[in-house]
């Protein structure tokens, strides 16, 4: 095999593992569960939320999640797709996300997230990350 091959192949499991934590995201933030969402970050992470409050360490990410998440998707749902993946490194990668919210009244608000990811001890941790909403162009 060449060499080209097992980059490919070691490029490709780590962009399934990055989906995963994504999914992670997804799956936590719909069944309101703090705990799982802040296990994905770094303990020196910084997180943007769409509003725009800066958090920066995973101990004021958990402060907020425990205080916004549950109770915080009664009736609504959202979903994350992972749209790109740029490695800046095969440790460190950009991942631009598709986020789409579902309100409980069925109209939709669309966000356009950045995770930056570190990969640590075989695990791809959440570690600069910017929720951006994308306004209407109505």
């Amino acid at each position: 095999m060449s060499t080209m091959n097992i980059a490919d192949q070691t490029s490709q499991a780590d962009i399934e593992a990055i989906e995963q934590v994504v999914a992670t995201v997804e799956h936590s933030q719909n069944n309101e569960l703090p705990d799982e969402f802040v296990a994905l970050f770094r303990a020196d992470a910084i997180w943007t939320t769409g509003s725009g409050k800066r958090l920066f360490g995973r101990d004021a990410i958990s402060t907020f999640t425990h205080q916004v998440l549950p109770g915080g998707m009664q009736g609504a749902t959202v979903t994350f797709e992972v749209e790109h993946v740029l490695f800046i490194r095969p440790d460190v990668a950009a991942v631009k996300v598709c986020q789409v919210y579902r309100n409980p009244d069925g109209t939709e608000e669309v966000g356009t997230p950045l995770f930056v990811m570190a990969k640590e001890d075989g695990q791809w941790r959440l570690t600069a990350c910017q929720n951006t909403s994308v306004l209407s162009s109505d």
